[in-house]
């Protein structure tokens, strides 16, 4: 019961943590709202400073923009910038303080290290020119340093379940602030799993793209040749979303790498093919919990993506030793020598610990150590003419603050060996959440690729989120409806006995279905129906929407039009319950159909008049602007096309 009670505590949009105020939106949401809900940036500020009420002196934020810095950025927002043009208008972010943003402290969680930034990073200022909205610099495991989020003197950050669960790091506040709801999305960085560690023990998406997609330039190194800024957010979109405003390559980088252009689409779910860790490559460390959460995983992927094929993991794991066990620490030294030598007494002993190793390698180790990581790279590239994707657990097990601190750097490395090899390879990682473990400890699994196939992670990673949702509501509702079924049995015995009739209850047997909301052309009879029940989908009946929502005609070239069914803010008073059909697809026919959906439209929850969340068809904000007929006033696709041909 206690993984049941956090999944429905994660899926409340009201949800709080320790009496926190309202949750900050999504990317997506807060589109949404300042395009049709009537939000502005200045009245979103307002709920962002009352999120941070009594918080900017905790561990999750190490220094905030002052409330009238933020103010002012909001109201020239709300005066002078675009919604329609900036992608990331008046969304709040936080960024890790290892990364340089105009007048404020870096400290790389060390005080004395600290010093003030002369202009922004320039992945910082990408997202400033799009609109977004800098709340204020996060903690971190000192000098990126750590997987735990227990290496600052800012104090350790908490997972946002409680417990005494660590946060992860080394991006420990950045996870926290976006699991929390206090912005919407965070910059971290990843060189061994700083990005993908604290996303898996906060329930939230973590990206790690492609080394060089995102400047490293005013980024404090860690391992300068393997360091990449990272990003955490709500849900894979708004991850992506952010990927796309940050990406860029200035000419003062010389680690850069654009996105080459027959990359930036992605390929379908179906399209690829799935690699799978052989069972006596995968440790668990004695946690069976997160051993049954990945083995659901996987299968939940194979129904997307095929069956399929075992894979060695044997060159990643000797990839990810040579990173703490090989001349890359005396790389991490190398950046930080000379402050270490003239304030030892200023690093964490955990952390002067870790870095002193590097004393231990000379030149001739180096070499040593690149020609065995090419040999290793080899081999994995050599995998990849076989695969497409890899699948693995993002950690093995979880640990409480107590527990890392009997065991720093052994619990430490335990965190970091599905991890720590990416960058070593070369690889692209999207980490998400994966349900929950019988002890109620978050679950999660990454997904991995060569260089460059970041989109198409991505979009696995979307429909894996979509459908893993739909599986935990779909066991949800057949779980009560064994009760049901139980129940009514006991009746007809009692009402056998008694010699009444009997009313029988429908076995709830056969393959796991979950409700589809359509609201357009896959209504019963329409052009695009048998893509429902060429899957096997059934007619489950005829609903609305709750009053939250505006549907609109969408030009098309062959001149039919084509709804699109927007979500508005909860608080927006224009809102409108819409018809809609609802169909019992089969759980694992899911992916399939959202590989089909075209943009702007995708697969997302949708919130029924009588409070039900099912999955439907939603289209993206963006797409209704001023061109797009609002047909909302009609209450439904075909009511509006029975007044279109009247009109005629």
């Amino acid at each position: 019961m206690a993984s049941l009670r956090i999944a429905r505590f994660l899926e409340t949009e009201r949800s709080t943590i320790d009496c926190m105020p309202e949750r900050i939106g999504s990317v997506s949401e807060l589109r949404s709202a300042y395009v049709h809900g009537g939000l502005t940036p200045t009245d979103l500020v307002e709920r962002v400073l009352a999120g941070l009420d009594g918080r900017a002196g905790g561990p999750v934020w190490i220094s905030t923009v002052p409330a009238g810095e933020l103010s002012a950025r909001a109201e020239w927002l709300a005066g002078s910038g675009d919604p329609a043009t900036l992608p990331l208008y008046g969304i709040p972010f936080a960024v890790k303080d290892n990364i340089d943003v105009a007048g404020m402290i870096t400290t790389a969680g060390c005080p004395d290290f600290g010093y003030r930034a002369a202009e922004d990073a320039p992945v910082v200022r990408r997202l400033l020119d799009a609109g977004a909205l800098l709340v204020g610099k996060t903690n971190l495991d000192q000098f990126a340093t750590g997987l735990t989020g227990t290496r600052s003197p800012y104090g350790s950050c908490e997972s946002v379940f409680g417990g005494g669960l660590i946060s992860g790091g080394s991006s420990s506040g950045s996870a926290v602030a976006v699991a929390a709801g206090q912005v919407s999305f965070a910059l971290g960085t990843d060189t061994a799993g700083s990005g993908r560690v604290p996303a898996a023990l906060n329930g939230i998406v973590g990206l790690k793209p492609t080394r060089g997609l995102l400047s490293t330039v005013g980024v404090v190194p860690a391992c300068r040749s393997l360091d990449c800024v990272s990003i955490f957010a709500t849900d894979v979109g708004g991850s992506l979303d952010v990927l796309h405003a940050a990406r860029g390559v200035p000419a003062s980088d010389p680690w850069g790498r654009p996105l080459p252009v027959e990359r930036v689409a992605p390929r379908m779910p179906g399209t690829l093919r799935l690699g799978v860790p052989r069972t006596e490559d995968l440790e668990f460390f004695g946690d069976a919990g997160q051993a049954v959460r990945f083995a659901a995983g996987v299968q939940q992927l194979r129904a997307l993506v095929g069956p399929g094929r075992p894979v060695p993991l044997g060159a990643f794991f000797e990839a990810g030793d040579l990173l703490y066990q090989g001349p890359w620490v005396a790389e991490r030294l190398a950046g930080l020598d000379g402050f270490l030598r003239e304030h030892p007494e200023a690093v964490a002993a955990v952390t002067r610990a870790v870095l002193e190793t590097g004393r231990r390698y000379d030149a001739i180790d180096v070499f040593r150590g690149q020609h065995r990581l090419r040999e290793l790279r080899a081999r994995v590239d050599q995998l990849w003419q076989e695969v497409d994707v890899l699948v693995v657990p993002t950690v093995g097990t979880t640990f409480t603050l107590d527990e890392i601190a009997e065991d720093p750097i052994g619990r430490n490395a335990m965190l970091g060996r599905y991890t720590q090899f990416a960058n070593l390879l070369d690889l692209a990682a999207v980490t998400v959440p994966n349900g929950f473990t019988a002890a109620g400890r978050p679950a999660s699994l990454t997904l991995v690729g060569p260089a460059f196939t970041d989109t198409t992670l991505a979009q696995l990673a979307a429909a894996f989120t979509a459908t893993a949702t739909a599986t935990d509501r779909t066991a949800t509702a057949t779980a009560a409806d064994r009760t049901a079924t139980a129940t009514a049995t006991a009746v007809d015995r009692a009402d056998v006995a008694a010699g009444r009739p009997v009313a029988r209850v429908a076995s709830a047997a056969g393959p796991a279905r979950v409700l589809i909301a359509v609201v357009g052309r896959h209504l019963a009879g329409e052009s695009r129906n048998a893509e429902l029940t060429d899957r096997g989908a059934t007619l489950a009946g005829a609903a609305r929407t709750a009053p939250r929502y505006r549907l609109y005609r969408l030009d098309t070239p062959d001149g039919g039009g084509l709804p699109g069914l927007v979500r508005l803010a909860p608080a927006d008073p224009d809102g409108h319950a819409i018809e809609v059909e609802l169909w019992r697809l089969p759980v694992t026919a899911v992916g399939e159909l959202l590989a089909g959906v075209p943009a702007p439209l995708s697969l997302g929850w949708v919130r029924l008049h009588d409070g039900r969340d099912v999955l439907g068809f939603l289209c993206e904000a963006y797409a209704a602007g001023p061109e797009a007929e609002d047909i909302s006033a009609t209450g439904g696709w075909r009511a509006y096309r029975r007044a279109a041909a009247h009109r005629t």
